[in-house]
This record gives structure tokens, C-alpha cells and sequence, in this order.
């Protein structure tokens, strides 16, 4: 079996003083090489779960650990560094070019200029996206699929092993966010990554992750492949899971309806 390479430990997080638990007692352990996708409502706790996870936010009580240390044991920083973050709106500098927003981590780890500017010009190839059209670019010149995919490329910046995903596709058109999702599952297998993505899309988690885990009012309620959640007995993971039968129901029957017109 694959060795763990985050590990959440009866981890609580509060908020309001303690009267709003937005994460409330959640255990979880997500292999090495694993896509973990967590999906939930409006309020479920889910990003505040994955902020944890690089110290964005301070846990109350229990122990996360990355590949088994401690996080409280690291620097916040240095952490930050080493765990790849991807935003919803990709979160780039806006006063930076599109290579200075990529090779920031490198930059402030140290690294050469000439090895900065090539690292660059790998992201952006590995992003499908041409380092001698964009790199001199700025966010305001780009489409939200492009600054998404240059989100990518500055959080596979410093080689991370883990990278987290807080709904990175979700501001996208179908089409865009369809062929993104499909272009990072492929860089996660390339890489040999561990990525935890939260989304509020049951299908999209279905399509991209090997394992899903379902928040409800800050806990943890479920965890399992596809096939495993369809067989849950939970109302409430029953209700996620018939959303995308639902849809596909309709669209076949809209599909066959055109279909018998022609």
C-alpha cells in the first residue's frame, strides 16, 4: 500500500468564539499519488478543511501531518513552498508578468535566474500554453482558462509532491473548465501528485478523482470511490450522487426526443 501523504487527525476548527464549527472532529488519511475530491454545500466546511492543511488557517484542536510530520512542526512558510495551492480565480499578481507570477516560489527559494527562466518555460509547456506568447504577459491579457492554467503552473512551481485545489474550476465555461480538469488529471498522474480538489460538482469529482469524501455541516460523513458512494445509504450522499444521474437521464431523453423529430 501507499505510504500517506496527508493525514487529518480528529482535526476541529471554530469560528464566532466557538458557536460555528466549520470543521468539526475529521479524520482522513489520502494515500501518496492519490486524487481526493471533496464535495459539499455552501458551508459544509470543506475549504476551511483544505486551508488548514498549509497553515493558511490554525487548527483548534487534533494533528494533521504531511507526510507523517506534524505541520505544527513547520515553518508556515516554508510549508506554503512546498505544498501546491491552486485557487478558484488563480490568484495571480496582477502588477506581475505571467513569468514572474510562475517563477515567484522559485525566486524566493533561491533559485537562479537562468534556472528560474527555464523551470518557467517547463510550466508554461507543461500548462499547453507557449512560453514565448505568454510569459511577458499580464493576468489582464489572459482568459480565465488561461490564468487558470498559469494557477497550475505557479503551484507545480516548486516541485511539490501535494497540491491543493479549492474549486479551480469552477468560474470556468463548460467547455474550458471540461479540458482543464481533464489537463491537470493527466499532469497529476505525469507527476505522480497527491491532490486534494474541493468542488461543489459531484459529477466533476466522479470524473477527475480515484476517491471522494463528503462534507456535511463540518464533518466528514462519507469517503469512497464513485461506485462506493452509489451504494451509500445516507440520504444526504444519496441526494449528491442523483444529481448527475438526474442530468444524464434528461439529456438522454431530450437527446432521443430531437432524435425522433428529425
Amino acid at each position: 500500500m501507499a505510504a500517506t501523504a496527508i493525514a487529518f487527525d480528529n482535526v476541529c476548527k471554530s469560528f464566532d468564539a466557538g458557536r460555528v464549527k466549520a470543521v468539526d472532529s475529521v479524520s482522513l488519511a489520502i494515500p501518496q499519488g492519490q486524487f481526493l475530491g471533496i464535495v459539499g454545500g455552501s458551508g459544509s466546511g470543506k475549504t476551511t478543511l483544505l486551508r488548514l492543511a498549509n497553515r493558511l488557517i490554525e487548527a483548534n484542536s487534533g494533528t494533521i501531518r504531511i507526510d507523517g510530520k506534524d505541520i505544527k512542526q513547520s515553518d508556515p512558510i516554508e510549508l506554503r513552498r512546498q505544498v501546491g495551492y491552486v485557487f478558484q480565480s488563480a490568484g495571480l499578481f496582477p502588477h506581475m508578468s505571467i513569468a514572474e507570477n510562475v517563477g515567484i516560489t522559485p525566486r524566493l527559494l533561491g533559485m537562479a535566474d537562468a534556472k528560474i527562466a527555464a523551470r518557467v518555460d517547463e510550466l508554461l509547456t507543461l500548462v499547453r500554453l507557449d512560453g514565448a506568447k505568454y510569459r511577458r504577459r499580464f493576468p489582464h491579457e489572459l482568459s480565465g482558462g488561461e490564468r487558470q492554467r498559469i494557477g497550475v503552473a505557479r503551484a507545480l512551481a516548486a516541485e511539490p509532491k501535494i497540491v491543493l485545489m479549492d474549486e479551480p474550476f469552477g468560474a470556468l465555461d463548460p467547455l474550458t473548465r471540461d479540458g482543464l480538469g481533464e489537463d491537470y488529471r493527466a499532469l497529476h498522474d505525469k507527476l505522480g501528485l497527491t491532490t486534494i480538489m474541493i468542488t461543489h460538482d459531484m459529477t466533476e469529482a466522479m470524473l477527475l478523482a480515484d476517491r471522494i469524501g463528503v462534507m456535511r455541516t463540518g464533518q466528514l460523513i462519507a469517503t469512497g470511490t464513485a461506485i462506493e458512494l452509489a451504494a451509500s445509504e445516507q440520504a444526504y450522499v444519496g441526494e449528491l450522487m442523483s444529481t448527475p444521474r438526474r442530468q444524464t437521464a434528461k439529456l438522454n431523453a431530450l437527446l432521443a426526443d430531437a432524435g425522433a423529430r428529425r
